[in-house]
């Protein structure tokens, strides 16, 4: 159809007309089928979970009911904390007898020694001096007899478990898979050209203790020179790769092969950068044995983790199954590389990684994601010009009128995605201000009309706006939509050129989105679809497809990770900012070359007002009691209490405080949902303001995650003392000696006390400690005082000396205030009856992890 006006000539271009309205609902139900159907089916796809029935026929693989049976007969022994009986004895003597269970049914290829270490020492962790004594790792090593290389592999997951939890996810099920892989293996005969260590560690939790003094001070530790670390976030589903490397990228090239690849880069940044309020042994092995490795862990049903309600039953055979199909396949490649045999020579830096729906993964190093997304963004942009430029020659416009066109586009482009982010963070500030954080918290559904629908308003209203007002433009209709997806793929264009400036490897995202944008601009411009408005938006629609399914599993993934964890992750920060945010960057990813599409459609406007109209109706559904976040064993609200008893002794040795009271931890933002339970118990104050002068404020902070969430953490003193379940932490001074010539005195001390103690250490007036018998790093970089130091203790139980050298021109005055802590984590203990009637009063959706403490200070 040929189309004439006063600024062109005739030429040969369809000029479309609009499509009826009512195809708009049938093109918003083939993207909503698309997830439905294809990306909801795949992400929880698990495979059929072997039976020992299977075993004979498949003699060689892993089967998830035996792992099931290990895992039940774990998970009786209860909580298995640092310093109980659970932990240190029953747990110890489980693990030594299913190795020697393995060790009786292996093959004669092989030999398996067995051994059991206790180990003490001490390193920074974040803000702490973390320092154990006598914790213990049962330790197993596989290899072929008469095998003589020194290079090991080393799988490693830990045995014990939060207070009052049984720990079944968290990471029983990973030691039940180490067992199950080591028997399987173990029956064979081989090859194994690399020993396998196999680390069971008894103390994970506390945090990270016993790996330290594996891989710091174990026999085998120098040997150990790749790893699998297995850990766990949550409770089944799959596993999922979110650390690699350092360097190292030959360990990917195993990892691909494994038969259901979960893995992506984006999740090890997020991790590696503290987005993740969690961490694992993984950074150990890496920070002080310089051990590369993978790190694997369990991600789905976060609501369970480190709850009561982490039991067997929560997790099914087909992750089990899923896990173990993974770790053999891991542990037969990798024991056998050739890369082993020096690994030193394949560590060439980081590397991009990222599976399609399990189906398969693709990585690369990080100098090639360098040139795929710098070809890609030129090719982009040198698409984009040729397009404008057949624009130009088909419309008889010259350049100068088409770029300005294209420049208005870009800024109404930039406009809507600007707006649209502002409403959705905007939405998020105001849920939280009027206390409705978190309704998405179960329903998770309330997250699409909330913080998705304002982003596809704002990105389909104001091109519908400029469209309509500039209906009688001589560029076509078809046209002027095409500018709006050039000018949305400029902008990945230079958000990719960004990110891949500052060497952020998940720049790919953005990259894949301009790669698949660009086919279907290449795909128009071969076939001269790119005239013919309709066949322009059949070739965009086709090549959507993919980056659609991808974008929103992968969505779909990194919210079903994170939402569990805001749960846990503190009441300091607005929760619904990162869900937005969230929302926001996937929008920009998928929707910006769709939403344009609906242009196509008659009363445009009409149509994108609908997904105004929805936000509005999820912005009423979430603040009824459709968008209550919590339910009972499913998604519960934790709370941490202490019933603690705290004297704070001035130089004479009189109390300038003595009183009892209960430490509430709100671990999530909802923090005033307690108050009501608070008010029957006495007259909450906030940690932070009663703080005055007293070092960490003179309570008995359980650790530096505590003492960081200190501005919203409450004390409520109360008349009835807690009922201590065993002997008071006791810190006598020995000695105090004074260095000769010199104003350094020496203070020694000795201390006795329940297994989990804090240790808060700081300077009077001038004072200054110069030395102490504690890790000394604290002192050697200069840190700030007061001091915080966390202990424990597993099997070894004997009372702990330490010194600490105080300089100090006034001699004759208190120098140091200590603190001690005492934490009663896992010993019985009978509540008084008003603190128990408090304890009951949290209503059935809410987990209380509560135990005894004490804390006393003294003057030196």
């Amino acid at each position: 159809m040929g189309f004439k006006s006063k600024y062109h000539v005739d030429v040969d271009f369809e000029v479309p007309k609009k499509l009826k309205w009512y195809f708009a609902p049938i093109f918003s139900a083939f993207w909503v089928i698309l997830y439905l159907a294809v990306v909801l089916t795949q992400v929880g796809r698990l495979p059929t979970p072997l039976t020992r029935q299977d075993e004979a026929k498949y003699p060689d693989s892993y089967i998830a009911e035996r792992a099931e049976q290990i895992l039940v007969n774990l998970g009786r022994l209860g909580p298995k904390v640092v310093g109980s009986e659970a932990n240190e004895i029953k747990a110890v003597e489980f693990l030594v007898n299913e190795l020697n269970k393995v060790k009786e049914q292996m093959s004669d290829f092989f030999e398996l020694e067995i051994d059991v270490q206790v180990v003490s020492g001490a390193y920074i962790h974040w803000t702490m001096v973390n320092m154990y004594q006598g914790v213990q790792n049962v330790v197993a090593k596989l290899s072929a007899k008469n095998n003589a290389t020194e290079n090991y592999l080393l799988i490693n997951a830990h045995f014990d478990s939060v207070p009052g939890s049984p720990g079944a996810g968290d990471d029983g099920s990973m030691v039940s898979t180490m067992l199950e892989v080591l028997r399987v293996i173990a029956k064979s005969n081989g090859p194994l050209e690399h020993p396998i260590v196999f680390l069971f560690n008894g103390a994970e939790e506390n945090p990270l203790q016993a790996s330290h003094g594996f891989i710091t001070q174990h026999k085998w530790a120098k040997n150990c020179k790749a790893l699998i670390n297995l850990d766990a976030a949550g409770s089944g589903g799959r596993d999922l790769l979110f650390q690699s490397g350092p360097g190292n990228p030959w360990l990917m090239n195993y990892y691909r092969r494994v038969p259901h690849p979960f893995a992506i880069t984006v999740a090890e940044e997020l991790f590696q950068n503290d987005f993740i309020p969690s961490d694992t042994d993984f950074r150990i092995f890496r920070d002080y044995g310089g051990v590369p490795g993978l790190d694997i862990a369990y991600t789905y049903n976060g609501y369970v983790y480190h709850t009561q309600f982490d039991r067997f039953n929560v997790l099914t055979k087909g992750s089990l199954q899923n896990t173990g199909d993974n770790v053999l396949h891991l542990a037969r490649s990798i024991a056998n590389a050739p890369e082993m045999e020096n690994p030193s020579e394949s560590q060439t830096g980081h590397v991009v990684f990222y599976d399609f729906l399990g189906w398969f993964i693709i990585y690369y190093s990080l100098s090639t994601s360098i040139i795929i997304n710098s070809v890609v963004c030129v090719v982009a942009f040198c698409a984009i010009g040729v397009s404008l430029f057949f624009m130009s020659a088909r419309s008889g416009l010259g350049w100068l009128p088409v770029l300005r066109r294209y420049a208005l586009a870009f800024a109404v482009q930039v406009l809507s995605l600007s707006l649209g982010a502002a409403i959705s963070l905007t939405i998020a500030v105001f849920m939280d201000g009027v206390g409705r954080s978190m309704t998405w918290y179960t329903q998770t559904w309330l997250i699409c009309g909330l913080y998705f629908c304002p982003l596809f308003f704002c990105m389909g209203i104001f091109p519908a706006l400029f469209l309509e007002r500039t209906k009688k433009d001589p560029l076509s209709l078809g046209f002027r939509i095409q500018l709006f997806m050039h000018s949305h793929c400029l902008i990945l264009i230079l958000i990719t050129i960004a990110l891949t400036a500052f060497n952020v490897r998940s720049a790919f995202m953005c990259m894949l989105a301009v790669f698949f944008d660009i086919a279907a601009l290449i795909i128009n411009l071969i076939t001269k679809w790119h005239r013919k408005a309709y066949w322009f938006a059949f070739a965009v629609i086709i090549c959507q497809i993919l980056p659609f399914i991808y974008y929103t599993s992968t969505a779909h993934e990194i919210y079903f990770t994170l939402i569990p964890m805001t749960g846990r992750s503190g009441s300091s920060t607005n929760p619904d900012l990162l869900i937005a945010v969230i929302a926001i960057f996937f929008a920009y990813l998928f929707a910006g070359f769709i939403m344009p599409l609906y242009m196509y459609f008659r009363k445009t406007q009409t149509i994108i007002l609908c997904f105004l109209g929805l936000t509005i109706v999820f912005l009423i559904l979430a603040v009824t009691p459709a968008g209550f976040p919590y339910a009972p064993k499913v998604a519960a609200q934790r709370f941490s209490l202490l019933h603690a008893k705290r004297i704070l002794h001035n130089a004479d040795g009189s109390a300038r405080v003595n009183e009892s009271g209960v430490y509430i931890y709100p671990q999530d933002r909802r923090v005033h949902t307690a108050d009501d339970n608070i008010k029957n118990i006495g007259v909450k104050y906030k940690v932070s303001d009663i703080c005055s002068d007293e070092i960490f404020c003179g309570m008995p902070v359980f650790n530096h995650r505590w003492n960081n969430a200190k501005e919203y953490s409450y004390w409520i003193p109360i008349d009835e003392e807690p009922n201590i379940p065993g002997d008071d932490p006791v810190l006598a001074l020995n000695s105090k000696i004074d260095v000769e010539a010199s104003n350094i005195r020496r203070y020694n001390f000795t201390l006795t006390g329940p297994d989990h103690m804090t240790l808060f250490i700081g300077t009077k007036s001038s004072a200054k400690i110069v030395n102490w018998s504690f890790n000394d790093t604290m002192l050697r970089e200069n840190w700030e005082p007061p001091y915080f130091i966390y202990y424990s203790y597993g099997k070894d139980s004997s009372p702990l000396d330490f010194f600490i050298d105080v300089e100090s021109p006034a001699a004759d005055t208190s120098n140091i205030e200590i603190g001690i802590g005492g934490h009663w984590i896992h010993q019985s203990m009978t509540r008084p009856d008003e603190y128990e009637k408090f304890v009951q009063s949290f209503p059935n959706y809410a987990f209380v992890a509560d135990w005894a403490s004490s804390y006393e200070s003294w003057l030196f």
